[in-house]
């Protein structure tokens, strides 16, 4: 990118971070930018604590919450290109006793492929009502502080009905954390063990774990509020989603309890940069972790036309959204482009034919996943390339 376009693009993503600050729609974020293999941008802005004043820092620790997805999608798919585990396999041969039902009690054959594809018939208790079926049966989402164990959690969601039969629909779900599991009975591990092993130690991605690595680099944790964004004490707490949703369950304080069982789905903390350091290993074809074959395949829509509930236009590969539609999406993203977010206030997106990843991370929730803070940061970018195209043909 040539030097008068990389002035645009610093400008036009200080403005809209700037202006989300201004706003007090966030309280603090780090935005990191790679094009064509390089970091091109890289600013921390606002208060990683405003409470204590303490101003944000690039290598600020974040709650990645849904951002721990594709860390241990990649670990599972890291053993399918050692051989070790496939696509194709039924969850029950690495997990016997899991063996959720169909609502009509008829069993029902999930595999590894439905797992990490969300279309294995499981949900979130965060997407049911009020005294659902998963907060009856006491299934943790992974964000509260439950002093459940991974395998306690899973048998208590193989006790509860599927909602639909695997492989009919696509819904985001708490698979990942089965998917968790399966990796530990693959490895032979604990999963903090396995996905060491597996992405973050041959990445060196020394930030990122399932507890804080550095409690003093940790963020405080905020939520959206109807002046500024309000504090997430410690003990749970209630963040509204969508209506008609129990909503999250928020203990910010997990992200320093060893104790807390190693949710796949969302129980990870670590850095900006060493989540964009994975999505560029994803994105020039995966090593040293992943074969080339299995890389591109992740990138791949798994999951045909099935509709994706809050992600028009959009399918589905091993561990993130594809885009299909940038019109239907109303995204300037090529098609093609990954992207996802964490409910703790993050969102990121890869763009394969510009060369282009972005990691968004901030400290509100759920301005900074799903708010028009995710929506400036993009169009910012965007409007750069754009206009350095522009000049490019003059």
């Amino acid at each position: 990118m040539e030097k008068e376009n990389m002035t645009t693009l610093h400008t036009y993503v200080d403005q809209a971070i700037d202006r989300a600050i201004s706003e007090k729609r966030i309280v603090g974020t780090v935005v990191q930018v790679a094009l064509g293999g390089e970091l091109v941008y890289s600013r921390a802005a606002g208060f990683a604590d405003r409470e204590q004043k303490r101003t944000m820092a690039e290598n600020a620790l974040f709650r990645l919450a849904s951002v721990t997805k594709p860390i241990v999608s990649t670990a599972a798919l890291a053993l399918i290109s050692q051989g070790k585990l496939s696509l194709h396999d039924p969850v029950t041969r690495w997990l016997p006793a899991f063996r959720p039902k169909l609502a009509n009690g008829q069993d029902a054959q999930i595999t590894i492929h439905q797992l990490m594809t969300h279309t294995a018939g499981l949900t979130y208790r965060f997407f049911q009502e009020e005294q659902g079926t998963y907060e009856r049966s006491g299934v943790s989402d992974g964000m509260d502080l439950s002093e459940l164990s991974l395998e306690e959690n899973l048998q208590r969601l193989a006790s509860v009905p599927l909602i639909y039969e695997p492989g009919d629909m696509w819904r985001y779900s708490i698979a990942t954390d089965v998917l968790g599991a399966v990796i530990e009975k693959v490895t032979g591990m604990s999963l903090r063990e396995s996905v060491q092993l597996l992405v973050t130690h041959p990445l060196h991605m020394t930030d990122t774990d399932f507890v804080a690595v550095d409690s003093d680099r940790l963020t405080a944790a905020y939520a959206d509020g109807s002046e500024e964004p309000r504090l997430l004490h410690n003990q749970l707490e209630q963040v509204p989603f969508i209506e008609g949703t129990a909503g999250f369950r928020l203990a910010p304080n997990r992200a320093n309890q060893p104790s807390a069982y190693a949710s796949g789905g969302a129980g990870m903390v670590g850095s900006t940069g060493d989540f964009l350091t994975l999505l560029e290993t994803l994105r020039q074809g995966g090593q040293p972790i992943l074969t080339e074959a299995v890389a591109t395949e992740m990138a791949t829509n798994q999951i045909g036309e099935l509709d994706m509930p809050y992600w028009p236009g959009r399918g589905f590969g091993l561990g993130f959204t594809l885009l299909k539609d940038p019109v239907a999406a109303g995204t300037p993203e090529s098609p093609g482009t990954w992207r996802m977010g964490g409910t703790y206030g993050h969102s990121w997106f890869v763009d394969p034919k510009e060369e282009l990843s972005v990691a968004a991370f901030t400290n509100t929730a759920l301005e900074g996943m799903s708010g028009q803070y995710t929506t400036d940061i993009c169009d910012a970018i965007y409007a750069s390339i754009r206009e350095g195209k522009e000049a490019a043909r003059i």
